[in-house]
């Protein structure tokens, strides 16, 4: 069985009223302990790869513990770049068989974060791969606004992040309108 997509795996979740675990990995040992625990529970999983996991256990090993982790558990597996800080990252997780990425543009203006965004998801949408935007800051990072407002506004902006061609796969919103999305924010 090879990698799945993020995508496919919450479509089937939805129907089947189910949950999905996504766990940040970069060794053997902690990809080993959640696809054994997986595979005890029948149940999918998402494998998460932050930057500093790349840097310290390297793109390539990583991969091939995920596909022998694939071998050995026959589950459906995605493998996730997390917080991917530019299209570079992106492209070289997408390049190198991640079913899906995450492109983290929060830092930048919220212009040049679509412009990346929408970069991004035009490479990978071509070759398959699931996106995720970051469209504002972190949850927990202390802002001088209270959290309500925040989140009423990164709502707010995702709307014009979703008018400028950019699909909201963030948190299990695809396939959700933006006025889905703003109702549940805003009746929290």
């Amino acid at each position: 069985m090879p990698l799945v997509t993020s995508k496919e795996m919450f479509e089937k979740a939805y129907k089947g009223g189910y949950a999905i675990g996504a766990f940040n990995v970069n060794n053997m040992e902690i990809i080993q302990g959640i696809t054994e625990a997986a595979q005890l529970e029948r149940s999918p999983v998402i494998l998460q790869v932050s930057a500093g996991a790349r840097k310290y256990a390297k793109h390539v090993y990583l991969t091939k513990l995920v596909e022998a982790a694939i071998l050995d558990t026959e589950l459906p597996i995605a493998l996730h770049l997390d917080h991917g800080e530019n299209f570079e990252v992106c492209k070289s997780c997408i390049d190198g068989g991640f079913s899906s990425v995450m492109i983290d543009g929060s830092k930048y203006s919220f212009e040049e974060n679509i412009a990346m965004t929408k970069q991004v998801v035009d490479y990978a949408h071509a070759r398959g791969v699931v996106v995720e935007g970051e469209l504002g800051r972190l949850a927990g990072v202390p802002t001088p606004i209270t959290d309500a407002h925040v989140t009423l506004s990164e709502a707010m902006m995702g709307r014009d992040y979703h008018a400028e061609g950019v699909n909201l796969e963030k948190m299990g919103l695809e396939g959700k309108t933006i006025e889905q999305v703003l109702d549940y924010v805003t009746r929290g």
